[in-house]
């Protein structure tokens, strides 16, 4: 489990069966043996890696190896990334004594994203997106949180659809991770809310119950049963 609050960058290559991931101590002065990801790293570690839950596979010199499957490969911008030696944002893993500074992030990814359009405001970037797949459209409303790359990030304003959205990024997070290094049409991973995917589960639930409050409950979701049973 991960909060989304990034700590460090580091540049991702293609190796047999996986990746290899190497800090980037230079644009990243804080990063290194003082943190999770540094001298204290063992074998079997969760690492998030651009918003993937990675495990340590082998530990490097100025980094890790990890092993990445086909279905990872194929749902997540890790492949195309590491063809090129492209730059990563890093988390490790959440202990229960740390702060949840951001919000509960898995590392697994739910789909991809494209970035539609980038501006520079006065006080903030905005940075808007859209679902490859509109299905996960339903998971975005306004205030809600998102995973974008692994960075916890709040939806400032979104379609109808919940497909396109947008994010007001503060310079600290714009510049300390590769949100910055972005450009119209490149594609990020995105991870919807937790709490939305596993409430929309339970509420959509089938079958007799016991419960005298579920019993009758209709299996669709929408404004009139939400209204019925007092949520809106």
């Amino acid at each position: 489990m991960f909060t989304g609050l990034v700590q460090a960058l580091g540049v991702i290559h293609r190796c047999p069966r996986g990746v290899e991931v190497h800090w980037r101590q230079a644009e990243s002065p804080a990063f290194g043996d003082s943190l999770p990801l540094g001298s204290s790293l063992a074998l079997g570690d969760s690492v998030a890696v651009d918003g993937v839950c990675l495990t340590v596979a082998q530990r490097l010199a100025d980094g890790f190896r990890a092993d990445v499957s086909e279905e990872t490969l194929s749902r997540t911008t890790l492949a195309a990334k590491a063809d090129r030696g492209g730059a990563v944002n890093l988390e490790p893993a959440l202990r229960l004594a740390d702060r949840l500074g951001g919000h509960l992030v898995s590392g697994h990814v739910d789909g991809l994203g494209v970035v539609r359009a980038l501006e520079q405001q006065p006080a903030s970037w905005r940075l808007e997106l859209a679902w490859s797949d509109p299905a996960y459209g339903r998971y975005i409303c306004d205030k809600a949180s998102v995973a974008v790359d692994g960075v916890s990030l709040t939806v400032a304003g979104c379609d109808g659809d919940g497909v396109g959205f947008w994010i007001a990024v503060i310079p600290h997070t714009w510049l300390s991770t590769t949100l910055g290094q972005l450009a119209v049409g490149d594609g990020v991973n995105l991870e919807a809310d937790l709490l939305a995917k596993y409430t929309e589960r339970l509420l959509m639930a089938r079958g007799p119950s016991s419960d005298p409050a579920r019993q009758g409950m209709d299996s669709s979701l929408n404004a009139s049963w939400l209204a019925d049973h007092g949520w809106i």
